[in-house]
């Protein structure tokens, strides 16, 4: 099960990136485990691909303000994802997935602006990169070794590995918990349809504490928020229908809500009141206003957690990036 999520998300969320044209189109942990006490340091396999014109990566480092080449491979060793390093109790196969899924939307939305560079250091900006001493010291001391280099290994073993729908290299969005199904990218952001992202279902998100939350806002701090966006917003909440769910999308989020006067899609209300998902219900309570939230995120692609659920339930690599993209070929370069 280990091997095969590492090797999954590898061939999910990086090599697509590296290998896509750049484009201008269009997360956070997974529940703790209980630490292993038996700690088997594997073997180090050596890389062997040859990725002929993309062997290198251009990095600029924002502290310097200098560019370097970084072997690709090297590259990917070194990435950091901070919500990961700070659980320090969550087996590799998901310390390894999360920091892979951090990486996608920084880079697949374009090259680095400026700098003369593919990708900077920055995780405000691009993504965060790490030393491989800082890294080491990020985790327990009797890790490390294997930690390391199952890394290693998952970034050998999936070398020259890419996913494809009909020949092109996907979009491989992700998200922490669906809430135990999947959202159209329509419903999310409007525009077309990607063929390979439908809204499929995942058992067993609910065992995870992103799973399910709840806010408590006061009637006139919901005001304030929704005015801060609307300026003709109002609304009179002494009529029973002053907020009411108009349609849900086929994930079972909201899709329009009526607010007031003024009808807005759940994402949007999502947003303006930072709630975890759009798959929410809402109670009036005296003067305040308590929001269920199911899920955590915008619920495309695939679920962090759902994928984790699946690899315990014995699904591989290749059946979990089936499961939540359609029709996709896992294919050599």
């Amino acid at each position: 099960v280990l091997l095969y999520l590492i090797i999954f998300v590898l061939i999910c969320f990086f090599l697509p990136v590296i290998f896509t044209p750049q484009s201008k189109n269009t997360a956070k942990t997974i529940e703790n485990e209980e630490e292993n006490k038996n700690i088997e340091i594997e073997q180090v396999t050596k890389s062997t691909y040859d990725y002929k014109n993309y062997k290198e990566i251009t990095l600029y480092h924002t502290s310097t303000k200098k560019t370097e080449k970084v072997p690709l491979d090297e590259y990917l060793y070194l990435l950091r994802c901070q919500q990961v390093l700070k659980k320090k109790h969550l087996k590799l196969r998901q310390l390894w997935q999360e920091h892979i899924l951090c990486i996608k939307y920084k880079i697949v939305n374009g090259k680095h602006k400026g700098d003369n560079a593919d990708i900077c250091d920055s995780a405000s900006c691009c993504q965060a990169w790490i030393s491989k001493e800082d890294r080491l010291a990020k985790w327990n001391e009797k890790e490390r070794d294997s930690n390391w280099n199952k890394i290693v290994n998952a970034v050998n073993n999936t070398q020259g590995k890419i996913i494809t729908y009909k020949g092109n290299v996907i979009n491989a969005f992700f998200h922490s918990n669906s809430g135990g199904k999947t959202e159209s990218p329509i419903n999310v952001w409007g525009g077309s349809n990607y063929p390979y992202l439908q809204a499929v279902q995942t058992d067993g998100e609910d065992a995870y504490s992103q799973y399910k939350s709840e806010i408590i806002i006061k009637k006139d701090e919901l005001v304030k928020k929704i005015k801060e966006k609307h300026r003709d917003f109002e609304i009179d909440f002494s009529k029973k229908d002053c907020i009411k769910v108009k349609e849900y999308t086929e994930g079972n989020r909201v899709k329009t809500i009526q607010i007031g006067n003024l009808e807005l899609s759940g994402v949007e209300v999502r947003n303006i009141l930072s709630l975890r998902s759009a798959n929410f219900k809402f109670s009036i309570e005296g003067d305040n206003i308590k929001f269920e939230v199911i899920g955590y995120g915008h619920g495309v692609g695939m679920s962090q957690t759902g994928a984790d659920s699946l690899a315990k339930q014995g699904k591989n690599f290749e059946e979990i990036i089936k499961h939540y993209y359609t029709g996709v070929d896992i294919v050599d370069m």
